[in-house]
């Protein structure tokens, strides 16, 4: 993967932030990572940061940090998320892959799915890319995707965020047209609120316009995670 990003919390890391922000741990592995943010709580901690997160820049990273249950079963579901974000990652190389805590974030930009100016459509080459998630997906049914997307900064702030929601619901429509289940997928829209590049240039207004997918556990991966923690 190009990039891997691993947030743990701890409760002396929790007390010295004021829970307004989280830290970087890359040398841990998953089962530790785990257990140390269910010392810390868990999901109660991880939604208090998952919010903050959201509110600061970044709404598919809060929603993997607002979603986490700790403990062992954190750890169990950590290991899984490692094998689907290697799968991911080898599917489409244009994606920007990260692992985060007990999920996945997926930024598909101007490499895989990116947008023409003032659009929402999808382009030959964006379904092309979809179509190589689409196995991947199917193979781990028993996570959450919720699709995030964006805008660059020109025109209005209303039809940019009307823009952004019609992005993510285009993506949406095209998995399930695939069969991804609709009832696994949430869509949202955060206009041109959450830049990662510069939107002065022409191109860092195209990786502006673009979509993320936060990648979680659901409630059966979640339930299967704790049964499979229990007898560790």
């Amino acid at each position: 993967m190009k990039k891997t990003k691993i947030y743990m919390l701890t409760l002396a890391l929790i007390a010295s932030i004021g829970f307004t922000s989280c830290e970087a741990v890359k040398n841990t592995n998953n089962t530790q990572r785990g257990v140390a943010i269910g010392a810390a709580s868990g999901a109660v901690i991880g939604g208090v940061l998952g919010n903050n997160v959201g509110k600061g820049g970044n709404t598919a990273l809060g929603a993997i940090i607002g979603g986490v249950v700790g403990g062992a079963a954190g750890g169990v579901i950590g290991n899984r998320m490692d094998k689907q974000a290697q799968k991911i990652d080898q599917a489409l190389p244009g994606a920007d892959v990260e692992r985060v805590g007990e999920g996945i974030k997926i930024t598909l930009g101007e490499n895989s799915v990116n947008f023409d100016l003032g659009k929402s459509s999808l382009t030959a080459t964006a379904k092309a890319n979809l179509d190589k998630l689409v196995p991947v997906f199917n193979e781990y049914p028993d996570t959450d995707i919720q699709i995030v997307g964006h805008t660059d900064s020109s025109g209005s702030d209303e039809l940019n965020q009307k823009l952004s929601e019609q992005r993510a619901a285009s993506v949406k429509t095209y998995l399930s047209s695939k069969g991804i289940s609709a009832g696994r997928i949430v869509t949202t829209g955060r206009g041109e609120t959450e830049p990662i590049a510069d939107n002065t240039t022409k191109e860092g207004m195209a990786k502006n316009r673009r979509v993320e997918f936060a990648i979680t556990a659901n409630e059966k991966m979640k339930a299967d995670a704790q049964k499979e923690a229990a007898k560790q």
